[in-house]
């Protein structure tokens, strides 16, 4: 069986980072992860640069990649102008995110729940006359920062509604990083029964996210968000840490014996390199301890 991993680090891996690479060096790291076999990359966030100033300069990095021809490149958005911007700036796929709660999604996005909603069916329209890929990621589906624990039956009240317009998946986020297996399992299964691919984002805030993924995968999702190193976090959710590393994942995804067309070699080094441009050790713990070869074949 086929993982499909998006890698999130030239996005959700910087965008909190008290470091702000340029959209030069953004640019090189979605080039050196599409050469490392990273089938989808999130290059960019279409976002207010004066609330992420991170993620200015989106159009600069798009502009600036020599674009591989296995790697789909994505921008994530937040509204409509964003979607615009994305569009105008020719991503490959548009991933817009919108939390599941109300308070999240005032303090996120200025907006409700309801409201998203409908503009995820919006989206979802636009892209498919624009001729691109869309995603909707259900953000803090596990767990809200301000309001606490998240039901399952509202989370998939929601992913219902969402998958009524079709988008290509529905992406489960742990925003900040609280799920654990039985509610992965749960949720993904509760999705899955809807026909549509599901695809599952991991923060490794309290150390589940590897435990979370591999739950995900084994319950049905075919696609994993992973940040290489594990940088990452959510600059509106208090102490929303790094996401779960791509090397790491990775290696678990391959030595469980699932294919994801990456070179693990070259992704190691790709965190080495991000490492040194952060002037900083990575969260990650493969690009540390090295790959292991398991001896197992399936």
């Amino acid at each position: 069986m086929r993982v499909e991993i998006v890698d999130v680090g030239p996005r959700d891996g910087l965008q909190n980072e008290d470091r702000t690479l340029s959209p030069e060096v953004r640019a090189e790291l979605c080039e050196k992860l599409a050469a490392a076999g990273v089938p989808r990359v999130e290059a960019a966030s279409f976002v207010n640069p004066k609330r992420v100033p991170q993620m200015a300069g989106a159009e600069e990095v798009m502009a600036a990649i020599e674009r591989s021809a296995g790697t789909s490149y994505a921008g994530l958005v937040l509204n409509e102008r964003g979607y615009e911007r994305a569009i105008e700036a020719g991503v490959d796929e548009v991933r817009y995110a919108f939390p599941v709660t109300e308070t999240f999604a005032r303090r996120n996005q200025n907006t409700t729940v309801a409201d998203a909603t409908r503009l995820a069916t919006r989206l979802v329209e636009r892209a498919r006359l624009d001729g691109v890929r869309v995603s909707i990621t259900l953000s803090a589906a596990f767990g809200d920062p301000f309001e606490g624990r998240v039901a399952p039956e509202h989370v998939l009240e929601i992913a219902a509604d969402v998958a009524g317009s079709n988008p290509d998946e529905i992406v489960l986020a742990d925003t900040i990083g609280v799920g654990v297996p039985s509610q992965v399992r749960k949720l993904v299964e509760g999705v899955a029964e809807g026909g549509i691919t599901v695809g599952c984002h991991f923060h490794d805030t309290r150390n589940t996210g590897i435990a979370n993924s591999a739950a995900a995968v084994e319950s049905g999702a075919t696609v994993l968000d992973a940040s290489v190193g594990g940088t990452g976090g959510c600059p509106f959710a208090p102490r929303a840490t790094g996401n779960i590393a791509t090397e790491d994942l990775v290696y678990l995804l391959h030595g469980m014996g699932y294919e994801t067309g990456i070179d693990i070699d070259a992704l190691i080094e790709v965190a080495a390199w991000l490492a040194e441009q952060l002037g900083k050790e990575l969260p990650g713990q493969v690009y540390k301890a090295g790959n292991f070869e398991l001896g197992i074949r399936h």
